[in-house]
């Protein structure tokens, strides 16, 4: 069988990572952006002892990255990301399936369908795989920014987006710190799950705990509505469990404050381990000048990815209400 580039340049990716990991003692997440950072410039690193160097320089005589779409690139990245972070046991280390980041990337395109240019946040950016796999269904001027308060991460994101050669400003900061950034057109997040430890900053914010430590992805939310524009559009995975928890009355007064709820659409549970770690999209609008909420919501279970009969189905659903109910 005909090897894929997605395979072919996994891996290149894992090898480089693997030979770097063994000579320079560090993790192979942290082998994976060096690797990936190596093959953009297309060369090893000064201070990279000479065995390694060598080694690399011949591995790099055995690709041309010229040859690579942008996601087959995205995509094999994903996967050596995704084999560095089986060892890791943190909890931020973990990836938007690619199912869910292809159809987070359709609905942003009926969102946005009219629109000639956006600018994209995402606060939680991670590797910046989901917003690069957004980035890559959307045809039209984007201006994109990411940040994440991991360094290994941020490195991640960085090597992920200039070997796609797609142009993201990036933060290296605690997102819920405020950036020196203009409000943007759509922020869109896999919202990091737990409390926020910095109960200082979590006084800024209206969603703040009674007591106790705030929950961080309520937290998310209203800095995402902070450096949202009025009539903006935000797009979150969130868990289930978003509006039964015990700060959910907060959170729910809050946003019929700040925002119109768009859509909810419940991923498959067959995509989580556990049904306590099941996820769906939440769709906001920000209120503005002259918005108001569609006159119904978008509410959908999604069936499984794997059904494509039912996909399709489910998709001319949301054709629909997006001609009925939206123009962007």
């Amino acid at each position: 069988m005909q090897q894929t580039h997605v395979e072919e340049l996994f891996e290149w990716i894992d090898e480089a990572a693997t030979a770097i990991e063994y000579q320079e003692n560090t993790t192979y997440l942290e082998s994976v952006a060096d690797a990936l950072d190596v093959l953009y410039h297309h060369a090893p690193f000064d201070d990279m002892a000479d065995l390694l160097k060598q080694q690399l320089e011949k591995h790099l005589k055995d690709i041309d990255l010229n040859k690579f779409e942008k996601e087959e690139i995205r995509k094999a990245t994903q996967l050596a990301i995704l084999k560095g972070m089986k060892g890791a046991t943190q909890q931020q280390h973990l990836i938007t399936p690619d199912t869910v980041a292809m159809f987070m990337g359709y609905l942003t395109q009926r969102l946005f369908k009219d629109a000639q240019e956006i600018r994209i946040f995402d606060p939680a950016c991670g590797t910046a795989n989901l917003l690069t796999a957004v980035l890559n269904q959307l045809d039209k001027q984007v201006a994109a920014y990411g940040s994440d308060v991991d360094e290994t991460l941020m490195k991640l994101a960085l090597a992920n987006a200039n070997l796609q050669k797609t142009e993201i400003e990036f933060f290296h900061q605690d997102s819920l710190r405020p950036f020196l950034l203009e409000p943007v057109d759509f922020v869109l997040a896999d919202l990091p799950v737990g409390y926020y430890p910095d109960d200082v900053q979590a006084g800024e914010y209206n969603l703040k705990a009674e007591e106790g430590y705030s929950y961080a992805h309520h937290l998310f939310i209203e800095q995402s509505l902070r450096y949202t524009k009025q009539g903006g559009y935000l797009m979150f995975v969130i868990p289930n469990f978003l509006f039964e928890s015990d700060q959910a009355t907060q959170l729910n007064a809050f946003l019929r404050e700040h925002a119109h709820i768009v859509g909810m659409l419940q991923l498959p549970e067959a995509l989580f381990k556990e049904e306590k770690h099941a996820k769906s999209i939440l769709v906001l609008q920000k209120k503005g000048k002259g918005t108001e909420a569609p006159k119904e919501a978008l509410l959908a279970k999604l069936p499984s990815f794997k059904n494509h009969n039912a996909m399709a189905d489910i998709l001319a659903q949301i054709n629909q209400w997006f001609e009925k109910n939206h123009s962007s």
